[in-house]
């Protein structure tokens, strides 16, 4: 899916691409498929992967994995392919899965950058230096507009790869906004963490040229007491970072990022969101920081949907619903994108903040400073597509 936001138009809806998922599961890419396979070189940097770096996008962290040593944690960049006449230092971690052990994960924050400015980086290993690019959005403004990708759920499958070709196809798409359950992992035994190392590469033709924000979802918990695996989200939050500090938030799940005419907020649906709870707090403080006449859409990310039609997780939005839509509304936002369901939906703009537990009022009513709800959950996972 492809939002654009800076531009007011009307249209009629209807048919907005002849794009089409096929209604069947689709299995899993082999090992040895070719968007698997590693980079060539001893050690060579792989899984590069960006993301937005601070609140306002004049930084951008730089992620990758060296599998064998450690190699370098410098990344050198500038503004020309020839000239990468600046460099910045960062931090190598592992962690450990059950039996598995991680390559080097590799994580550097380059600061003070240009706004709406092309910038080109190099990581290397060993003697193996793979280059990239990528280019930052335009300072916040209300006239800043800008295109971005909206992708959930999907997994590493035959149509997951479908689905990201047809992605990089568009290439007014500047930035990606994920909305949660990234490889599906956690569906192999033990969590096999092999499948993060795949979904890395996969991903990298896309994710090393352009930031996605990401969204965390129920396949990233990870939790798995049966083989002694007791911390929620291990591989994810080793392997993909947030600028969750930026905006104030204590945890990289939840968190705020300005971007061109687009105020973004990314939920947790799988951290704690009671009124005494810091993602309320933080919400609450996050909200009353929007202004609309610099960032006149507000949009947030949560993977759980809060209204949805079908069988599939019918109502386990139901609890977050409760606590955060009546700020949705009063902070009038435009939309919610979720994923989790495995399906696209839209909604009219509705509420439903009159209801309370001793009230019959529970049925969702039109009100026209609500958001309108999205669900993209259908990228491609080896899980299918929700059709009841």
């Amino acid at each position: 899916m492809i939002l654009v936001v800076g531009l007011t138009i009307q249209c009629n809806g209807g048919v907005t691409s002849t794009y089409r998922r096929r209604m069947a599961a689709s299995d899993d890419m082999p090992l040895n498929a070719d968007v698997f396979q590693p980079p060539p070189g001893y050690n060579a940097p792989q899984q590069v992967h960006i993301t937005q770096g601070d609140y306002d996008g004049s930084a951008v962290i730089v992620a990758w994995v060296t599998p064998s040593e450690v190699g370098s944690n410098t990344v050198r960049y500038g503004t020309s392919n020839t000239t990468l006449d600046m460099s910045a230092e960062g931090t190598v971690s592992q962690y450990k899965y059950f039996t598995y052990t991680s390559g080097y994960i590799h994580q550097c924050t380059l600061k003070g950058l240009q706004f709406g400015t092309t910038y080109y980086y190099s990581v290397e290993a060993n003697g193996t230096a793979r280059t990239f690019s990528f280019k930052t959005p335009p300072q916040p403004g209300p006239d800043s507009s800008y295109t971005f990708g909206i992708i959930g759920d999907l997994g590493q499958t035959f149509d997951s790869n479908s689905t990201l070709t047809h992605y990089k196809a568009n290439t007014n798409a500047a930035a990606l906004l994920y909305v949660g359950d990234f490889s599906y992992a956690d569906n192999y035994p033990n969590h096999d963490n092999v499948r993060w190392d795949t979904w890395g590469r996969f991903t990298e033709s896309s994710v090393a040229y352009q930031p996605w924000i990401w969204t965390f979802g129920n396949h990233e918990l990870d939790f798995a007491p049966e083989i002694g695996e007791t911390t929620p989200f291990k591989p994810v939050s080793n392997r993909y970072p947030t600028p969750y500090s930026a905006s104030g938030s204590t945890e990289q799940y939840y968190y705020a990022v300005r971007r061109a005419s687009a105020h973004i907020i990314v939920l947790a649906s799988y951290s704690a969101y009671g009124s005494s709870n810091p993602q309320y707090k933080w919400l609450q403080t996050e909200l009353k920081k929007v202004d609309r006449t610099v960032t006149p859409w507000l949009i947030v990310l949560i993977h759980a949907p809060w209204y949805n039609s079908y069988k599939s997780h019918y109502m386990e939005g139901e609890t977050v619903r409760v606590q955060f839509e009546a700020m949705m509304v009063k902070y009038k936002v435009d939309v919610v994108f979720a994923g989790h369901v495995h399906a696209y939906e839209r909604s009219h703009r509705i509420s439903n903040i009159g209801y309370n537990i001793t009230n019959a009022n529970c049925s969702p009513v039109s009100n026209n400073n609500a958001p309108v709800y999205i669900t993209v959950g259908d990228g491609g996972n080896m899980e299918g597509l929700s059709t009841e």
